[in-house]
């Protein structure tokens, strides 16, 4: 596996990602990797070398490259410094920037791209499912998928858009997630359901928001290790093209 920062050209401006290659990565199928709310930190980078060491290759843009320096990351439980980083995106911008990983990783041989993200980022994968061209997603406690947001006026409920889905999407949620009730849970799977689309929610009930992230307290290992095999198998299942 190898691994490097590389710039993309974005409609507006710059944007750096994380890139992680396998060794053998001719053919190889590729992910997005979508940042949580503190950027593309080390767990980030280590769920996307995580997909390289599976035969992926793997790219974590910087969503926040509008608003902060190149590689800057937020520590974790500062949610203040994280706050006015997210209210500058949009549903547009979002997937924008996907996109542009998408078309970086389809180049210079098109492929399948899928496209999977973390708190923030889950949202993210919602709205790149409805606007962008990615092949599969799987979303991680996403915030904001069911309503509106005061705070981040110019995010949206993906919900609004969910007719526009046409590739498969998976949905990770936590039972005891005090930002996303089950309530709303309940309203993305409904949702959900009414497409004709491939698509599952799966809940932990033990577990709370990014459950999956072994750097933070909430950390809830028996759930990350359901659900880092159930990822890797949704995607292969949508992204790996079959033997001939």
């Amino acid at each position: 596996m190898s691994e490097s920062t590389i710039t993309l050209q974005t409609p507006e401006v710059p944007m750096h990602a994380y890139l992680a290659t396998p060794a053998q990565a001719s053919g190889a199928p590729a992910v997005v990797v979508i940042q949580e709310a503190f950027g593309v930190n080390d767990h980030i980078k280590d769920v996307t070398r995580r997909f390289a060491n599976e035969g992926y290759i793997a790219l974590a843009p910087e969503l926040f490259h509008r608003t902060a320096a190149p590689g800057q990351t937020i520590p974790y439980g500062d949610f203040a410094q994280a706050r006015p980083h997210i209210a500058a995106l949009s549903n547009e911008k979002i997937a924008s920037d996907i996109q542009v990983a998408i078309d970086f990783l389809r180049s210079p041989v098109p492929g399948r791209v899928g496209v999977v993200g973390f708190c923030v980022g889950g949202l993210s994968t919602f709205i790149a499912a409805t606007r962008t061209t990615g092949d599969a997603f799987v979303s991680f406690y996403p915030g904001g998928v069911a309503k509106d947001r005061p705070m981040f006026p110019e995010l949206h409920s993906p919900l609004r858009e969910a007719g526009n889905i046409r590739k498969p999407i998976l949905a990770f949620f936590g039972g005891k997630d005090q930002g996303i009730p089950m309530e709303d849970v309940e309203a993305v799977k409904s949702r959900l359901d009414s497409l004709h689309v491939p698509h599952e929610v799966v809940v932990y009930p033990e577990a709370s928001h990014a459950f999956f992230c072994n750097d933070r307290p909430a950390y809830h290992a028996a759930s990350a290790a359901d659900a880092w095999p159930k990822t890797l198998a949704w995607f292969d299942k949508y992204l790996r093209l079959p033997e001939v």
